[in-house]
């Protein structure tokens, strides 16, 4: 099964939240990992069940990066707040920079998670 992670930083949550109900459907048939707070507020929002890491701050980002390290990661959809910085800053350049190292699709951004998610859809549906 295609394993995605999404996380999003808290000014952020509300994108997420859209996108993943936009979504929904094709979420529902992937094997979903988040943080810790996003994806509770994406379980509140949906019917989706998310494997739930820690938060970032807590660690949440750098268990997501050894799934990457691992080979257990498929994608991940990642909606920083590029203009407020971040206390575990480095642990998101180090997530980040695993994705590169492993070649695992990143999507900072909406649009560019629309193009992941739809790049995944049409990928199952040729299974």
């Amino acid at each position: 099964m295609v394993r995605v992670a999404l996380i999003a930083h808290d000014d952020e949550k509300p994108e997420m939240i859209d996108l993943v109900e936009a979504y929904e459907g094709v979420l529902s048939e992937l094997d979903l990992v988040s943080t810790g707070t996003t994806g509770k507020r994406i379980m509140e929002e949906t019917d989706l069940t998310i494997d739930r890491k820690q938060s970032g701050p807590l660690g949440g980002d750098t268990q997501i990066g050894a799934l990457v390290a691992e080979d257990k990661m498929d994608a991940i959809v990642f909606l920083r707040d590029p203009l407020t910085a971040q206390p575990h800053e480095p642990d998101i350049s180090a997530l980040l920079r695993i994705c590169d190292v492993h070649d695992v699709p990143l999507a900072t951004t909406r649009t560019a998670a629309e193009y992941v998610l739809d790049g995944v859809a049409a990928d199952i549906e040729t299974e």
